[in-house]
């Protein structure tokens, strides 16, 4: 099928027990209030839920992992994904800069790319394909919060004004460039004039949050050039689930991880191929490897 994009699809489980903190050693997790899960009374009710959450969650998530993974290391905060684990000494942030990696290399993406970097979180992501990759990203997120400490974060990279490069949009970070932008991924149309073009939208994780998966697939279709990527990891759920398993196993993530109802692998290639989608790299269980991130 000759199409212009083509997914990468790579799946990354749900914890066993989302209560579970990395860091509750060196008592973080009891400086924040957690609240409980509940269930989902609506979608509208969902994305605001989401929001706040990570309006609310975003510090403690950058101190978490800095502290857990690395305590002098700076950089050690900035990745929200889990890590892609090879080597028994593996550092949480070496793994999770190499899922990173896996993943251009599944997606084949030139260097200097222009990439749109879809629940961006701290920005983590967009600073490392700017960085070493030459791209040129725009982060959204849904958070404001995600926004200023993304902005932040790479400004101190950059060695430059944060406020000044707020106002300005891009930082540079050696060939390539990152900027920030608080937007819901569903309006994508709506924020973005008609003929803008990506070479890559990039999504870490990130999807399992939408309710409208469909309308993303068309979304990033429709923003992608010639050649273009769409670059999926996320979290799926088995294929052939009995409603006992769903409701013994799947609900209570969904509800604790502020998701709607998980899809599988092939939900995901079929909305993709709906979408005028073809698949480049087929899709890829690295359930095993990132299980250490929990």
């Amino acid at each position: 099928m000759d199409a212009k994009a083509s997914p990468l699809v790579i799946p990354a489980p749900p914890p066993s027990d989302h209560r579970r903190t990395p860091s509750n050693e060196h008592g973080i997790a009891e400086q924040y209030e957690i609240p409980p899960p509940e269930p989902i009374a609506s979608f509208a009710a969902l994305k605001d839920r989401i929001r706040h959450h990570y309006e609310l969650a975003s510090d403690y998530y950058y101190t978490l992992w800095l502290v857990s993974v690395a305590p002098t290391a700076t950089a050690a905060g900035e990745h929200i994904h889990h890590g892609y684990f090879l080597q028994p000494t593996d550092t949480k942030e070496r793994a999770q800069t190499r899922l990173i990696e896996l993943l251009l290399d599944r997606a084949q993406l030139p260097k200097g790319s222009t990439v749109l970097d879809v629940g961006c979180g701290l920005g983590g992501t967009s600073r490392y394909l700017a960085r070493h990759h030459h791209c040129h990203v725009t982060g959204i997120t849904i958070s404001g919060k995600q926004v200023e400490l993304a902005l932040k974060l790479t400004a101190e990279e950059a060695a430059v004004d944060a406020t000044k490069s707020a106002s300005e949009g891009l930082i540079k970070l050696g060939q390539g460039s990152a900027r920030f932008i608080e937007l819901d991924a569903e309006r994508l149309a709506d924020y973005f004039p008609t003929g803008s073009m990506f070479d890559c939208v990039w999504i870490t994780e990130a999807m399992s949050h939408l309710p409208d998966k469909k309308l993303f697939f068309q979304n990033a279709a429709k923003f992608l050039g010639p050649q273009g990527r769409l670059v999926v990891a996320d979290w799926f759920k088995a294929e052939n689930l009995t409603i006992a398993q769903l409701e013994a196993d799947i609900k209570p993530i969904e509800d604790g991880m502020l998701l709607p109802p998980l899809c599988t692998q092939s939900e995901y290639v079929r909305l993709a191929e709906e979408a005028g989608l073809r698949i480049f790299s087929e899709a890829l269980d690295i359930s095993q490897n990132v299980a250490q991130t929990w």
